[in-house]
């Protein structure tokens, strides 16, 4: 069975907030090497739109640095689901609009042959984790407190508390840290 991977950025007070990132070389290294092992990208529209046409962009015209632009090949090269109602069409060629029940769409693609499945942005995501879809969280910690910005989990009651075991962790230089969890 394919798991679904839930991958985000945030400052240390729990903002996710992609404009007040530090660290950029190591966080998109870090995050290419999690797009290895994964052939399907899942967004809700506020994030797709964030992610696309950006990145296809640096992909295309190579226009970062080294690191940045193998993050961008390997995203463009990897398919794209988003979760949406009010998206009328995209222009990436590996994107598709899925406007059905998130749960039912999800638990399909976990029983179809693949690689894992990577989720990313806040509302989608949470409401992902509230259902138990989630098997695995990667949590990029941003030195810095915000004080402001969008918070995993808002708005959302956890039936019962969510355990998580502790499998891998990072210290960037920059004073990142990547923290990795399996879903107990």
């Amino acid at each position: 069975m394919r798991k679904v991977i839930y991958a985000i950025n945030m400052s240390l007070d729990g903002c996710c907030d992609h404009t007040k990132s530090v660290g950029y070389e190591e966080i998109h290294e870090y995050f290419t090497d999690l797009m290895r092992d994964v052939d399907l990208l899942v967004y809700g529209r506020k994030t797709y739109e964030l992610m696309v046409p950006f990145w296809p962009d640096v992909a295309k015209k190579q226009s970062m640095g080294k690191v940045a632009n193998e993050f961008a090949r390997i995203f463009d090269s990897i398919g794209k689901l988003v979760f949406s109602r009010t998206l009328d069409r995209v222009e990436d060629k590996n994107t598709r609009i899925v406007r059905t029940n998130p749960q039912d769409e999800i638990l399909k693609l976990k029983q179809e042959q693949g690689k894992n499945i990577l989720l990313s942005g806040v509302s989608l995501s949470s409401q992902l984790i509230e259902l138990g879809l989630v098997d695995e969280y990667c949590f990029v910690f941003q030195p810095i407190v915000t004080g402001e910005g969008r918070r995993m989990l808002e708005g959302i009651s956890l039936q019962e508390k969510l355990e998580l075991k502790l499998v891998e962790s990072k210290i960037f230089q920059s004073g990142c840290v990547a923290l990795r969890y399996l879903k107990q």
